[in-house]
């Protein structure tokens, strides 16, 4: 009796770990599908929302090309050519230079967690009417959890990261692809000749 009970464990335990790695690569074809549709191209244009977290809410439109960005909202626009960030500040005309930390990357570019998967993280995946949530978790990460909401024709649709204690979501619609230059994602000084500019690197 005690040998058939411990038997029925054994199995379920191999069955339930079975359907997690199942799962887990289920979710890693999604996202690895997700990533080459933006790879493939030379860049993709996109309106955002974000909320939470110390950015309040905040909307406007995003261009990337591979891991650069450029976002514009009524406030602020940040360029970030993979290495330098550039935010100007409307309000006070003025130009902040720094070099981003990857979770401060991945709060304000959506599509950079793109990168973040493939390491450190366990998935899981679950259908949706529209399409599929992708569910990740890292231990010792900056960002600790995130859910990827993906459609069936995998544009990402919102991302949900959590930093801390906090939730930060960015809701994305009008995914079209677009051709950029590198150029397009660098600060160009002769367009805000009276900017007060501050190097925080």
């Amino acid at each position: 009796m005690k040998k058939n009970i411990v038997i029925l464990i054994i199995t379920l335990l191999t069955t339930i770990s079975a359907v997690a790695a199942n799962t887990s690569n289920v979710a890693r074809k999604t996202l690895d599908k997700a990533s080459a549709k933006i790879g493939l191209t030379k860049g993709v244009s996109a309106n955002f929302t974000i909320s939470g977290g110390k950015l309040g809410k905040q909307s406007g439109v995003i261009a990337v090309k591979g891991n650069k960005f450029n976002a514009r909202t009524n406030s602020a626009i940040i360029w970030f050519d993979g290495k330098t960030q550039w935010l100007y500040n409307k309000k006070n005309d003025e130009v902040n230079i720094s070099t981003p930390s990857p979770s401060q990357q991945h709060s304000m570019n959506p599509y950079s967690v793109l990168t973040l998967y493939k390491n450190g993280y366990t998935m899981s995946q679950t259908n949706t009417a529209s399409g599929y949530q992708v569910h990740l978790t890292g231990q010792k990460k900056s960002i600790s959890e995130m859910y990827i909401l993906v459609d069936k024709q995998y544009n990402i649709k919102q991302v949900k990261i959590k930093q801390g204690q906090q939730w930060v979501t960015i809701t994305i619609s009008g995914f079209t692809h677009k051709s950029f230059s590198d150029a397009d994602f660098r600060f160009k000084a002769k367009d805000y000749p009276k900017a007060e500019i501050i190097d925080l690197r």
